[in-house]
């Protein structure tokens, strides 16, 4: 499916279906050795699927639901086809966005979440977010999902800020959307 979030508009599809996990990743031209990032519907639903220390949670405490990626270490209920293969962690996500927690609530399943950047097969470059519209979004990528969803709003163009929440320190991997909270928390820290 093709939905809105609180950052890009994303792909994704059910965690747990291996065939559709794999049609996500044909679609974004990503190889299987690359993570792929799922939203939970919240904070305790992490905790079944990702190995959460006591810093780590006080700083997703803070930051959740919003615009932020969140590197763990997976535990076994994430599939090693979303994993990074090398450290046996995953991105996690909970969103803020009221239609993405409708899709969360509704599956009770966490959902795999990639921005919708386009594979340069299908006109996209390999850029960050292209500035399409919404129409052209759509167009773009109709025939390629299931489902769109439309919310009747223009994508954003930042992407969520990812932090490395597997070592002693965080580590910031992006500064994308949410970015100046992320500084301010650090400050806190």
């Amino acid at each position: 499916m093709l939905y809105p979030t609180d950052t890009v508009y994303a792909i994704g599809c059910d965690l747990n279906s291996k065939a559709a996990l794999q049609r996500v990743r044909q679609l974004k031209q990503i190889s299987n050795d690359k993570p792929l990032t799922f939203l939970c519907s919240s904070l305790s639903n992490i905790a079944q699927y990702a190995y959460v220390q006591d810093p780590a949670y006080r700083i997703m405490r803070r930051l959740v639901p919003g615009p932020y990626t969140f590197i763990l270490p997976a535990t076994k209920l994430v599939p090693k086809l979303v994993q990074n293969p090398k450290r046996k962690t995953t991105g996690i996500r909970v969103p803020e966005h009221p239609v993405c927690q409708a899709i969360l609530s509704s599956l009770e399943t966490p959902v795999i979440s990639t921005s919708a950047h386009l594979p340069e097969a299908l006109g996209g470059s390999s850029d960050t977010f292209q500035g399409l519209s919404q129409a052209e979004l759509f167009d773009c990528l109709d025939k390629h999902v299931d489902l769109i969803v439309d919310n009747g709003q223009e994508p954003a163009e930042l992407c969520s800020t990812i932090l490395d929440l597997c070592g002693s320190e965080p580590t910031v991997i992006r500064e994308g959307l949410g970015w100046d909270e992320v500084a301010a928390q650090f400050a806190m820290v």
